[in-house]
């Protein structure tokens, strides 16, 4: 299915049998978000621990930091009837009433509120069924991992009911009839010389909406009446669903309007014709399919309304809302991404518009982080809490360590969801770089560094005998030497046959293992020591290295820079290095496929002011992705002074206070690691 972005399990990498499947998922650049926030962990990731085994125990057992100033807080809203996930707090105001806050992910995400440009970061001009010219301005606060919104004089206006009851905020929004739903035709823009659908939902008064993107629409084929004839194949891609959903009651006559019609009796199969089969073939042109109607179906569900759209690859709704008359406005378009700049927090803003690259147009959103603002740090964050095995949604993890904001990382192996790169944290290393490939180094002053990274580990016994360690918690399987240590976790299995495994602790050699068939015994990785795991050729290493030897390990980067940062993450390919092109996908190991795929692609790069930047830049306008040469050249474009390309296609995730900026969740995969922005309160 050639519509489809992908992210690639492999990576191009050599030897990595069974993991050249793609995982696909078609996409849309518009940023519209779904019911889709995770309730947060509380867990706190903010402080160094000495080993990884400590990373880990903290990430798990760390209560979040107490909210000062704050009377009750919760992590479920319940919306007119249902329960959502999204964090809220309130606090004490004047005259003995209390203040409501809604996280602004939440707001945008369940009531379809949309956030205006803003230079502020402690104010959030918004417009939701009002004007745009003269819109209301809500004051934000930082708190925890989230940026809140003081709502009460908006839900006071808008006649809400709201009550704290324990960990939920119940909300309740005045009943609201949906009068008319009218679909158009309008005349094409200047920046898009095609013609737009737009559909016209008119309401009694201003009403909570979300939007979900589902999945690609499989549409039956019908067999031709003639069985002479072969039943043509699409030529064009799936369209897609997408689901509008409001909190109000359809009109009975909409809903009649919009009801699908029963399929029409399929046609009689008649026998073949032997003399036509016979006789010379005739060309015939097929005959083209009826296109879909976008408007698939109206129904009420627990006095909700729905509507289903079929939307065209290449377009996506773009959805706002205006007053008097008060309406949701959902049009069709091939560009829906619309340009915003908002001073998020001090030292992160959220921008987001169309790059040109020659004819081409590619809708990208990124966040620009100040590393030299006091309190904003980064760090490598991860799936598991109990070791590298594991994915989850970014939003999951970027939550559970409390960041305030990230972007998905480095490849891994979506079978056994095992990491394929460079992570090191706290200046321990938790996954070794594989194939020379390039990565992002930085410390908490603000400063990163850019190259193709290499780790050279050696193993050196008494008798001065020295054989090299080619991989170092790694899911990249080759014939050699690999280490494992705890952070890989409690235990570690055999990922290949007849391995032999030697356990050194306190370092000595005390045990030698037949690791057996892959996947079957786990063997305890010990805290003060590490696992050696002697594959093909390299297990005949065992007999020079018996029970009793001592044994150190040298370990060095190349380039030598490397080992001055303390964080660590590794993806590729490189993109710019000194504002220029070095991008060298073969030199890096990476597949002709994945060279040359057009694909949705996450990056990270530093300019020249020393700003960092995380980007996710979806289709094209009116196609698919970009290739890594466009990559590179959009990175180029856009200030970059030195860029790497991250792991991308449905892994790219662009995270921000309990949202993804880039996407709905429910087109974004499970990710194994990210880079993880944190915010640390002035004491």
């Amino acid at each position: 299915m050639p519509n489809c972005c992908q992210s690639e399990i492999s990576d191009g990498s050599a030897n990595a049998k069974g993991d050249r499947r793609f995982f696909r998922a078609t996409v849309s650049p518009i940023l519209l978000t779904v019911l889709c926030l995770t309730t947060t962990c509380a867990t706190n990731a903010q402080e160094s621990p000495k080993t990884a085994k400590f990373i880990s125990r903290l990430i798990s057992q760390s209560p979040a930091p107490p909210l000062t100033g704050v009377a009750s807080s919760g992590n479920q809203i319940s919306l007119n009837g249902r329960t959502l996930a999204g964090t809220w707090l309130q606090r004490p105001g004047k005259s003995g009433q209390v203040t409501t806050h809604l996280s602004d992910g939440a707001f945008r995400q369940l009531i379809g509120v949309n956030f205006l440009n803003s230079s502020n970061s402690a104010k959030q001009p918004i417009q939701w069924f009002s004007s745009v010219t003269k819109p209301l301005v809500l004051a934000t606060r930082l708190l925890g991992a989230y940026r809140y919104l003081d709502i009460t004089n908006f839900a006071q206006t808008s006649g809400w009911q709201i009550q704290a009851n324990g960990n939920t905020l119940v909300i309740a929004t005045p009943k609201t009839q949906i009068t008319n739903i009218v679909q158009s035709q309008e005349p094409p823009e200047a920046s898009t010389p095609l013609q737009q659908t737009r559909i016209l939902v008119n309401l009694d008064r201003p009403t909570p909406w979300q939007v979900v993107q589902g999945s690609a629409i499989a549409k039956p084929q019908t067999p031709s009446s003639d069985p002479d004839t072969p039943t043509p194949k699409p030529t064009a891609p799936p369209n897609r669903e997408w689901a509008i959903t409001l909190d109000g009651i359809a009109d009975p006559v909409l809903i009649e309007r919009y009801t699908p019609q029963p399929p029409a009796a399929a046609p009689p199969t008649l026998l073949p014709n032997l003399l036509k089969q016979l006789s010379p073939a005739t060309p015939t042109q097929p005959i083209p399919a009826a296109p879909e109607p976008l408007i698939q179906k109206v129904e009420v569900v627990k006095n909700q309304t729905i509507i289903s759209l079929s939307v065209p690859f290449g377009l996506s709704p773009q959805l706002s809302t205006i007053d008097n008359p008060n309406r949701l406005i959902i049009n069709i378009r091939p560009d829906p991404l619309e340009e915003r700049d908002i001073t998020w927090a001090p030292g992160l803003r959220w921008r987001q518009h169309y790059v040109s690259l020659g004819t081409e147009r590619f809708p990208v959103v990124w966040l620009e982080v100040n590393p030299r603002k006091f309190g904003l740090t980064l760090k490598p964050i991860w799936a598991s809490p109990d070791g590298l095995a594991g994915t989850a949604p970014l939003i999951q993890t970027a939550q559970r360590y409390l960041a305030v904001a990230g972007v998905n990382g480095g490849y891994f192996n979506r079978n056994n969801k095992l990491p394929l790169g460079a992570i090191r944290r706290d200046n321990q290393w938790l996954s070794g770089p594989i194939l020379n490939r390039g990565a992002i180094a930085w410390n908490n002053s603000g400063q990163f560094y850019f190259s193709r990274l290499t780790l050279e580990e050696t193993l050196i016994a008494a008798n001065d005998q020295r054989l090299p360690i080619l991989f170092l918690n790694s899911g990249y399987i080759q014939s050699g030497i690999a280490r494992y240590t705890s952070a890989w976790g409690a235990t570690y299995t055999p990922l290949t046959d007849n391995e032999i495994i030697l356990v050194v602790q306190k370092d000595q050699i005390i045990n030698q293992l037949p690791g057996g068939k892959v996947g079957e015994t786990p063997i305890p990785i010990p805290q003060d020591g590490y696992l050696l795991a002697l594959r093909a050729n390299a297990a005949s290493a065992a007999s020079q290295l018996p029970i009793g030897t001592t044994v150190s390990i040298s370990s060095t980067t190349v380039p030598t820079d490397f080992s001055r940062y303390p964080h660590i993450i590794g993806a590729g390919p490189l993109l710019v290095q000194n504002r220029q092109i070095v991008l060298d996908a073969k030199g890096e190991k990476f597949s002709n496929a994945f060279i040359a795929e057009k694909a949705i692609r996450s990056g990270i790069c530093t300019t020249e002011t020393g700003t960092l930047m995380i980007t996710a830049t979806h289709n094209r306008v009116g196609g698919y992705g970009p290739n890594l040469a466009e990559h590179a050249q959009l990175m180029q474009l856009m200030g970059c002074v030195n860029a790497l390309n991250l792991d991308g296609g449905s892994s790219t995730s662009l995270y921000l206070g309990g949202q993804l900026l880039d996407r709905s969740p429910s087109t974004a995969a499970r990710v194994h690691n990210g880079i993880g922005i944190f915010l640390q309160p002035r004491k």
